[in-house]
């Protein structure tokens, strides 16, 4: 028997007993069938808030209250507005989802902190707010003026949720380039425990990182950046078998993305089909109003499978999907709709 085709049985039954190739835990639940997507919608203030659109193929979603917000902003953040929502599966089965605390119209670097949120059914949440400047009162950390699209990932050596994310600081402060830096939560998510460390330095700009491990156990760390020889907007990726480790850390050659195309695009969510047959890596293309849904086999070689025109009650910005069970589909389109 091949390596090969080992490694595909040992993918799809981690997909059937939703192992969390994410985290390394083996938990027997419900099979995932369907997908959920948590995005937001626009830069205006009431665009700046959770919304949810389900599939039952992870290419094709169809939003759920209408299109209306699931969430409202001004309940759980500080500056009345949210961005870049994150889902994860937790090792205990609860949600995790973490947001951008920002409302666009109050300025692009007002951006002071991030919003940490919890549930057990995908409606209901607790949620708190991490604010830097007085999280890190008398730190470097409190200058930032952006603190962009925190996501989460549970790191097996530490045996904690690593909540990672970028800042950026006015030029004569710490961080007047885009960097990433993570944070571990707390136990109930409620909080960062110590202060924010560097997860990784490149020559340019560093945004909007989404992180996944594959069903044999290798990191894929993708995050945007521009500059540095490129032609607008590129997504790069690191490869990585220890997440805190960068002696473990390769740069992949290139940009991830399909051949020919050129938009630019942010925010990419990395997730496994429930079939087992592949990953798909979508991603916003803001300046032309669609979402593109890619396939892989091997998350360094896409191609383009789905180019969703933004319109109507769907119009999707920078958020992730998450494979959930139909119990869990069944719960929020009752709910919702």
């Amino acid at each position: 028997m091949s390596r090969i085709y080992i490694l595909s049985i040992f993918f799809i039954a981690c997909i059937s007993l939703q192992y969390s190739c994410t985290s390394g835990k083996k938990t027997e639940r419900e099979p995932l069938t369907h997908y959920l997507f948590a995005y937001f919608t626009s830069n205006e203030t009431a665009g700046q808030q959770v919304c949810y659109a389900v599939s039952d193929n992870g290419l094709d979603f169809t939003p759920i209250n209408g299109g209306r917000p699931v969430i409202a902003s001004d309940t759980i953040s500080r500056s009345g507005g949210v961005r870049d929502p994150h889902l994860l599966r937790a090792e205990d089965g609860s949600i995790l989802l973490s947001l951008t605390d920002m409302d666009w119209q109050l300025g692009k670097w007002t951006c002071r902190g991030i919003v940490l949120m919890k549930s057990d059914d995908l409606i209901h949440w607790q949620h708190s707010t991490v604010h830097f400047p007085e999280r890190f009162k008398g730190e470097e950390f409190a200058l930032a003026d952006a603190v962009w699209a925190p996501q989460t990932i549970y790191d097996p050596t530490a045996q904690k949720y690593m909540v990672y994310f970028s800042l950026h600081s006015p030029k004569d402060g710490p961080f007047p380039q885009d960097a990433v830096f993570y944070a571990y939560a707390n136990p109930s998510f409620t909080d960062l425990e110590g202060s924010p460390k560097r997860l990784f330095r490149y020559d340019g700009p560093s945004i909007d990182t989404d992180i996944v491990r594959d069903e044999a156990g290798l990191y894929h760390i993708f995050f945007n950046t521009w500059g540095g020889g490129l032609q607008g907007t590129g997504r790069r990726k690191f490869t990585a078998t220890e997440l805190t480790d960068t002696a473990t850390w390769t740069l992949a050659e290139g940009l991830m993305k399909p051949e020919g195309v050129t938009m630019k695009s942010e925010g990419s969510s990395a997730y496994p089909l429930n079939d087992g047959s592949a990953w798909v890596l979508a991603y916003d293309c803001y300046a032309d109003g669609v979402f593109h849904f890619c396939t892989s086999t091997d998350l360094a070689h896409f191609t383009l499978v789905r180019e969703t025109k933004t319109e109507g009650n769907f119009t999707p910005r920078h958020g992730s999907i998450l494979p959930i069970t139909t119990r869990e589909y069944e719960r929020l389109t009752n709910y919702y709709n």
